[in-house]
């Protein structure tokens, strides 16, 4: 027996050893799997957005060179460390030199970005229309590539009209935009010709102004949702045209002034105009400020807020609602309506409480419209104390009884002057 339970030991610790081998085995090669999965994830982490920010001329002319702006960023948050990126151009558009495809940018931190610059050719025999390039690009200097098409507008009708066309005006619907609001912007463009003809060199040409296609462009922040005008356009000597943009504004967006850029094609290049449109944004709205001081004497008391529109343009449907677990109000809701910028208001609203010393949290929530866009806003938690006055029960009491002892005292006065005399 003793022989057989030496044997056994012998085999139990065998059996251990090799558990503990495999335990050893399977720790390393976990620690091996998290260290290869954390450098696949800081490499994917590293996340390439590019996009064709503009070229030059608008559209591309055919039997000339045109200047394409690539723009390649780093939208992750992980470093890119060797970005390539290599154009592919297709008919009607051809490299300046085959030895230009290909553009090694380096590395890339988050956030960061670069813009490269390629020239193309347009072919000779081309027809008006859409042209495509693909641009391929890769975050790592591997043997993968990743790929983007963009259209490249070739070409655009010349006409021999001599009207040009000017920015009038800029509406803003909201005027001043709050972070996260929508909204419109209109663009009004007039023809600067005073008469229908005019007459260059013994040559007789109408003075129309042609707005073959407007463009609206972000940086962003700003997204411009229906972001081109393409149609006839044309305006006669005098007369104007009205574009109009849907805007969406970032929530994340910062107070200050914003540009965007409007590009439109007209009767030829020569007639293509660029302007910088400004477009404010301002997260300032409604204050409300306790006009004074917020007690209630025995229970209730009226409590009186000065309202005050900080924003740069008018507020509509403004309203102030009072809340409280321990406070009654009336209103419960004060509607003021439209306020214009820095417009004051002041408000009354009855409040009652049980009748014990205490100080009372009390909300105040403010709604508001800019332009469409609807608000609310919790601008302050007050604390409403509670008052109860001994004082100016005991004097009332007093008062009221000296009040009946002179009553009751006058004609005693009188029955003793007359007994006397």
């Amino acid at each position: 027996m003793a022989i057989l339970r030496i044997i056994r030991v012998g085999i139990m610790t065998k059996k251990n050893s090799l558990f503990r081998k495999l335990e050893i085995l399977s720790i390393s090669v976990l620690l091996l799997c998290t260290i290869f999965s954390s450098s696949a994830f800081g490499a994917s982490a590293a996340t390439l957005k590019v996009d064709v920010i503009e070229y030059d001329p608008y559209p591309a002319e055919i039997g000339e060179y045109v200047d394409v702006y690539v723009k390649v960023e780093n939208t992750g948050y992980g470093r890119a460390d060797a970005v390539t990126i290599r154009l592919e151009p297709e008919y009607p558009f051809s490299l300046d030199s085959e030895n230009n495809a290909v553009e090694y940018i380096g590395a890339l931190s988050p956030e960061d970005a670069a813009v490269h610059e390629y020239r193309l050719f347009v072919d000779e025999q081309a027809k008006v229309g859409i042209g495509s390039i693909d641009i391929f690009y890769q975050p790592d200097g591997g043997t993968a590539w990743f790929k983007e098409s963009f259209d490249i507008r070739v070409g655009s009708n010349n006409f021999d009209s001599k009207g040009t066309v000017k920015l009038e005006s800029i509406v803003c619907e909201p005027s001043t935009f709050m972070p996260g609001d929508e909204g419109t912007i209109s663009f009004t463009l007039s023809n600067t010709a005073t008469s229908n003809y005019v007459t260059i060199d013994g040559n007789a040409y109408d003075t129309n102004a042609r707005v073959q296609s407007a463009t609206l462009k972000s940086d962003g922040n700003i997204i411009v949702e229906n972001d081109v005008y393409e149609g006839s356009g044309i305006i006669s000597s005098g007369d104007s045209l009205t574009l109009s943009y849907n805007l969406k504004i970032s929530e994340s967006m910062q107070d200050g002034t914003y540009y965007l850029e409007l590009f439109t094609i007209g009767n030829s290049h020569m007639y293509n105009s660029n302007w910088k449109i400004p477009v404010k944004v301002d997260s300032a709205s409604v204050k409300v400020i306790p006009a004074k001081p917020l007690t209630l004497t025995n229970g209730e008391d009226t409590l009186e807020f000065d309202v005050a529109n900080t924003h740069p343009n008018e507020l509509t449907s403004v309203s102030v609602t009072l809340r409280s677990d321990k406070v009654k109000f009336s209103p419960e809701t004060y509607f003021i309506g439209s306020m214009n910028p820095d417009e004051l208001f002041t408000i009354e609203i009855q409040a009652s409480t049980g009748p014990e010393d205490s100080t009372v949290p009390v909300e105040i929530e403010v709604e508001y419209r800019n332009g469409m866009n609807e608000h609310t806003t919790v601008t302050a938690t007050r604390d409403v104390g509670v008052l109860v006055d001994e004082e100016s029960g005991i004097g009332n009491t007093l008062l009221a009884g000296f009040g009946i002892i002179l009553l009751l005292g006058v004609p005693a006065v009188v029955m003793f002057r007359r007994k006397n005399q």
